[in-house]
């Protein structure tokens, strides 16, 4: 079913398929910390021309962790210095390994080298377009901890420049969620995405929809992704959750992060039953993994 299969936006899966990802990732998750041989013979090559944490270590660890190896570039250290193209680049790479991670400040980069590469690519995020690895390892998340199926939930920060978000929001009206979109007007959801999903709510108060929703789904303002610094320094602390934002709270909710945070959550908040943003983190692992072998290998 997936077997070389490029992973480039969430929009080109089904809920069927997204549902046979995470059973896989479900499956594969006792072998998160203890190791497998399945993909001993195979090598992934990690592009990041952005920088990365979480998703270019959980992508190193998940291959690792299934017994393959890792090449590593980035934009310091590869021949775009001399002017060559990401074409080129792709087109090079795909002799060298059996799988590519990009990660690209352009959007629509993945999705240009999907449409050259023989071997499979997996978008790592694409300027402020997609993310589909993040968004599958927060359904995972939230089968988990909370529910997928008409879930309520709120979408809070940088909504505009925000590809985790872009890429959750599609996903989750396939399993019918109820999402409300809170963010100051001058970083609300782009309108052809809003467009797409109808029947959400938006505002610019999270104290209007806290209390009503499972999951609040937590975003850093992105410096980097603005244009004007004087639009970004307009809304830099629009939003901050600490021990009072949570009063009256439903019994089961929970606070997720794409992470980094800066100053968005406050840090009394992690040690509280609500956080799951470090849990969140490690599932990009077995997530990762079960992604790895499904467009390596074929089948877990």
């Amino acid at each position: 079913m997936f077997e070389k299969k490029h992973i480039i936006s969430m929009r080109d899966f089904s809920r069927e398929e997204i549902n046979y990802i995470l059973n896989c990732a479900e499956k594969i998750e006792p072998l998160a910390r203890t190791g497998t041989d399945i993909l001993h013979n195979k090598l992934l090559a990690l592009l990041f021309f952005e920088p990365s944490t979480r998703t270019q270590l959980s992508f190193d660890t998940a291959m690792k962790r299934l017994g393959g190896k890792t090449l590593s570039l980035s934009s310091e250290s590869s021949s775009m210095l001399k002017g060559e193209t990401l074409a080129d680049t792709v087109k090079v790479i795909e002799g060298y390994a059996d799988g590519i991670v990009l990660r690209h400040p352009k959007e629509g980069a993945a999705r240009m080298a999907s449409e050259l590469s023989v071997i499979p690519v997996l978008n790592g995020g694409d300027g402020a377009g997609h993310h589909p690895t993040q968004t599958l390892l927060d359904l995972y998340t939230m089968r988990k901890e909370s529910r997928l199926q008409d879930l309520d939930i709120a979408l809070l920060g940088d909504l505009k420049y925000g590809r985790t978000v872009h890429s959750l929001a599609y996903a989750l009206k396939m399993f019918d969620a109820n999402i409300s979109l809170v963010a100051p007007e001058e970083l609300q959801m782009p309108k052809y995405i809003v467009d797409d999903l109808g029947g959400v709510t938006i505002t610019n108060d999270i104290d209007e929809v806290i209390r009503d929703i499972d999951v609040l789904y937590v975003t850093r303002i992105q410096k980097e992704r603005f244009p004007d610094p004087n639009e970004y320094h307009r809304v830099a602390s629009s939003y901050r959750i600490s021990s009072d934002t949570l009063a009256g709270v439903r019994d089961n909710f929970i606070i997720m992060h794409p992470l980094p945070r800066s100053d968005e959550i406050a840090p009394e908040i992690d040690n509280t039953k609500y956080a799951k943003y470090f849990t969140q983190s490690f599932n990009g692992v077995p997530v990762r993994m079960a992604l790895l072998v499904l467009v390596m290998a074929g089948n877990i």
